[in-house]
């Protein structure tokens, strides 16, 4: 019978989150229109069907359960199976008027499905795959309404403008000199567990992923969970030492470990992912927007986006825009137009100790999103004194796409494989190329582009 308990460890743990996150004293503007909306709902349970459960690290720890609500072929008490799913369809693209039916996906979460095949360590596709693939729990999904952002814009520019003025209407922005910045240099763990957030990709049920998005960037999530759960052909940048790009510090398995280096005129964020992802933070800049698309530099997209801010007291409040449309596993793909909106807040404990920050993002890119949606994730400031040094880590590549697999490669072995065009979404010129050669594509589908 399946598991549906919590581990204890994870309640534990959960419980210690949600008292931090009830106790600390969030620095925001009561009155602001772009800041300061209570924290999106926290669940406790997530959709399924995941073979670790809710463990983040490596390996299993004994007695540490999977969660699904069936496996090896069989289907939950009370939920009648479709005729086709992702598990047993030739041809996705054909089966466009199931693809918001939770069932179509066995009612698998985008991470459950991202798994499935032992990607962390424990499989879930039962015996004869795909067919045997374990389902998810029907029954548990996460609002839409608690992804989606609470402010009223439509741009990172009108969201960053209105806070700026919001600024400069009490006396701002603040210009901060070294004696009175806020001591924030540091090391922090950010939230890693897979309740944290829905883009960790746990806790939601995917035809609610797709209501977020448009119907091209619907199609090509659907593309994705498909070449995840039936093919087995992940496409996973950090595999093959791509770009990380930059929705990949937000997700669960990457950016976790943050270091803060805060100087009056640059601020940079730092994680750790298959590659250091450094996020420069000019303070007291101003975009050109005379391009395409606001930027700092040459009109030339940035893997990781060009970002400026401003101080608000102790509220670090930047604009990343100029960014390379991409990928991060598991999440949706996002074009050149991705702009976010950032606030970073400082958290104190009920003895006014500064104990983190609140880390607040509004993404906003209107071909992919039907309306904006929001991230906030929590860093706990780590102990300066034990703290290792920051590993600035150098991906040196060991696989390589070669028909269609993510192939291992030992030291003086020669190889030949296609190197496929870094700016025209190359994980789908892969699955294109291999796996959906008799498949009915859309006429209309523009493929590869992020314009």
């Amino acid at each position: 019978m399946p598991n549906r308990a919590v581990n204890p460890k994870l309640k534990v743990a959960l419980s210690v989150t949600l008292i931090l996150m009830m106790y600390s004293a969030v620095v925001w503007s009561a009155q602001s229109r772009g800041r300061g909306a209570p924290d999106p709902l926290h669940v406790d349970v997530i959709v399924g069907s995941e073979g670790k459960g809710y463990y983040t690290g490596a390996g299993v720890p004994a007695g540490n359960p999977p969660v699904f609500a069936a496996r090896d072929g069989a289907v939950p008490d009370g939920i009648e199976p479709l005729p086709v799913d992702i598990f047993s369809s030739h041809d996705f693209y054909r089966d466009q008027a199931l693809w918001l039916d939770k069932r179509y996906y066995r009612c698998n979460s985008p991470v459950g499905l991202e798994q499935i095949w032992g990607a962390y360590e424990v499989p879930l596709i039962g015996d004869n795959p795909p067919i045997t693939a374990a389902w998810g729990f029907c029954d548990r999904d996460y609002p839409r309404a608690e992804i989606v952002s609470p402010y009223p814009f439509k741009s990172a520019a009108e969201h960053y403008r209105a806070l700026l003025d919001e600024a400069r209407s009490h006396g701002g922005p603040t210009r901060h000199t070294a004696a009175t910045l806020p001591a924030w240099t540091g090391q922090y763990q950010r939230q890693r567990e897979k309740t944290a957030t829905w883009y960790h990709g746990a806790i939601l049920q995917i035809p609610t992923y797709l209501s977020l998005l448009t119907p091209e960037y619907q199609r090509r999530f659907v593309q994705q969970m498909y070449h995840y759960a039936a093919t087995n052909a992940s496409q996973w940048p950090g595999s093959y030492c791509w770009p990380e790009g930059f929705m990949r510090r937000f997700a669960q398995y990457g950016g976790a470990r943050v270091n803060m280096v805060v100087s009056p005129g640059l601020v940079l964020d730092m994680r750790v992912a298959a590659q250091t992802v450094v996020t420069e933070i000019h303070v007291g800049r101003e975009f050109n927007e005379s391009g395409a698309v606001p930027r700092l530099g040459p009109d030339v997209p940035q893997w990781l986006g060009e970002t400026i801010g401003f101080w608000d007291g102790d509220t670090l409040i930047t604009w990343t825009a100029n960014l390379q449309g991409w990928i991060s596993h598991g999440g949706f793909e996002y074009t050149n137009n991705m702009q976010s909106l950032e606030m970073y807040s400082p958290t104190y404990d009920g003895g006014g100790k500064f104990t983190g920050l609140r880390h607040e993002t509004v993404l906003y890119d209107d071909q992919v999103f039907v309306e904006p949606v929001r991230i906030v994730h929590y860093l706990a400031k780590l102990d300066d004194a034990t703290t290792e040094p920051f590993p600035m880590v150098e991906c040196v590549a060991h696989m390589y796409p070669m028909q269609g697999r993510a192939t291992p490669v030992n030291p003086g072995q020669n190889v030949q494989f296609i190197y496929p065009n870094m700016h025209d979404r190359p994980w789908a010129d892969i699955w294109q190329r291999y796996y959906e050669q008799d498949m009915e594509r859309p006429q209309d589908d523009d493929i590869f582009t992020f314009e």
